[in-house]
């Protein structure tokens, strides 16, 4: 799987760690290994300006989401195989994610994760419109980000 993380936003974050979390949730989606992936860190400057080039609204947002390829989750009882293909780049504006990230009680790089599954869901199809798909949204984003973060607890108390 290749994951491109590219950091323009002047603000120090654990690109490994965006990296990390992107491969488990494309690995739990089912996404085919040779899927490719872009994620652009921007200073809300950059972030502002594409929320209103793309989205027609004032201001930075915390995360953008541009599919490509449409590729879609593989599921147990689908028939066919993933595809490979560009996924699409996921933008995401570390100021704004460590000002929700205070606001929530949590810290800038636990935003990050979130903001970083949030997106790849959206590049998946996934959206929150209606009442339905955001409860489905947001709990599988909840379930991935609780499976990678056992997954790294686990990992680091040697299991």
């Amino acid at each position: 799987m290749s994951i491109d993380i590219n950091n323009e936003s002047g603000v120090a974050v654990d690109e490994a760690a965006i990296v990390a979390l992107a491969r488990h949730v494309l690995d739990q989606m089912g996404i085919h290994p040779l899927a490719e992936l872009s994620i652009l860190l921007v200073d809300t400057a950059a972030m502002e300006q594409l929320h209103i080039q793309w989205m027609d609204e004032p201001g930075p947002t915390d995360v953008l989401s541009f599919p490509m390829d449409e590729l879609r989750p593989s599921r147990a009882e689908d028939d066919n195989e993933p595809s490979p293909g560009l996924l699409g780049d996921v933008v995401l504006c570390p100021e704004v994610a460590a000002k929700q990230g205070e606001a929530a009680g949590h810290s800038m790089a636990d935003e990050l994760h979130l903001l970083t599954t949030h997106g790849i869901l959206h590049l998946l199809g996934y959206d929150h419109g209606e009442p339905d798909e955001k409860a489905e949204m947001f709990g599988l984003q909840q379930e991935l980000l609780d499976r990678w973060r056992k997954r790294g607890a686990d990992e680091r108390r040697g299991r």
